[in-house]
């Protein structure tokens, strides 16, 4: 009987390599790919990436690279590099720049997800006669059959792991997407995995997780968008909110909401910078619960299984790192309203809002304007 074929995204890193090692003890095919995006440096990067140090390893660089292909050796199994720099550069780093020249704060590891691990990944596997794509991301998937037609339906679910749980990332993804997707981790915990890989005797077993956004060099986004060039950034005005000018900023790129380092304004308590006006080239600061809302539109909304009709309680994160807190889910005009039962801290144009029932995902959307 021939075994079903199982594309692992390899990125050097132990959490794909124990996600292809599972998948072949699960008696899977598995093939190896490991995204390439212009490691040799380029255009995307604004230079040669070698010419920057790193505090932790790139998941897309030449390291990454050798590491997922010793991986792939010891396992037995076939390994491909594939050279993604131009998707990455359409779908993720034009917006990447363009939303912080607009004031705004993007999570380019959900576009990412979106457009190039499960878009542009996600069809060359299927080019490859695989069924699945599989990564090694902390989430779950769920099938559920459907009392009314023969068509299945598929959950996004939380991690075991709720420390290492990566489905914020992941909201976006469809139903097409997600039938054809695996996630090997998602009932493990991160000290298990660490162990498999050890138990295994895995090369990269006590390799450091890479960092977030991989195509930063330092990991410094402000850097990176000073070597891209793109709209002008220009010095301006930090005001208080009675429009009292207290000093200048760098330009409206290099700072985000909740933002309290790199002001230069002493004053008798600390501030916050609470809103960014692009159009007239200005940070407001205040108090730290001047920072706060309650209420806010998001745009570019998507569901994981259907779009809700009526308002609904549910659970809300407004970033990767932030608790969740209950609110109310109300569409409006083609967008949705969040209300909060209580105001949070920095409620950040360009993030990503995501809805939770429990462990289910329900959706989310992009922050597009605070109300409150």
């Amino acid at each position: 009987m021939k075994k079903e074929r199982v594309v692992v995204a390899m990125s050097g890193g132990v959490d794909s390599s124990v996600a292809a090692a599972l998948l072949k003890r699960q008696g899977y095919e598995v093939i190896g790919i490991t995204m390439c995006f212009s490691a040799y440096g380029g255009s995307a990067f604004g230079g040669n990436l070698a010419d920057f140090s790193r505090r932790r390893p790139s998941c897309c660089g030449l390291e990454g690279i050798e590491d997922a292909r010793r991986v792939a050796h010891k396992l037995g199994i076939k390994h491909y590099v594939l050279n993604m720099k131009k998707v990455l550069e359409e779908r993720v780093i034009k917006d990447f720049c363009n939303e912080y020249s607009r004031g705004r704060t993007p999570n380019p590891c959900i576009l990412c997800n979106q457009y190039v691990k499960f878009g542009a990944l996600l069809k060359k596997a299927l080019s490859l006669d695989a069924r699945f794509l599989a990564t090694g991301h902390y989430a779950r998937i769920e099938k559920v059959a459907s009392r009314k037609s023969q068509v299945a339906s598929y959950l996004l679910k939380k991690a075991k792991d709720k420390l290492k749980d990566q489905s914020y990332f992941l909201y976006r993804l469809t139903q097409e997407q997600l039938s054809h997707v695996l996630f090997p981790l998602g009932s493990y915990t991160k000290e298990e995995v660490r162990k498999i890989a050890k138990a295994l005797d895995l090369p990269v077993a006590d390799k450091l997780a890479s960092q977030e956004i991989c195509f930063l060099p330092q990991d410094d986004y402000r850097e990176f968008i000073k070597m891209r060039g793109g709209p002008e950034i220009k010095p301006g005005a930090v005001v208080d909110k009675e429009g009292n000018i207290l000093g200048q900023h760098k330009g409206i790129a290099f700072y985000t909401i909740g933002q309290r380092e790199g002001l230069g304004i002493a004053r008798g308590y600390p501030l916050y910078i609470i809103k960014i006006d692009a159009k007239n080239n200005r940070i407001t600061v205040g108090k730290k619960e001047d920072a706060c809302a309650k209420e806010f539109l998001i745009k570019k909304t998507h569901f994981i299984l259907r779009p809700i009709k009526k308002k609904i309680a549910a659970r809300v994160k407004i970033r990767y790192n932030h608790q969740e807190t209950l609110a109310e889910v109300i569409p409006v005009n083609q967008k949705i309203k969040i209300r909060f039962r209580k105001p949070q801290f920095a409620v950040t144009p360009g993030q990503s809002a995501v809805f939770y029932n429990k462990d289910d995902v329900l959706g989310g959307g992009v922050i597009d304007k605070v109300l409150d």
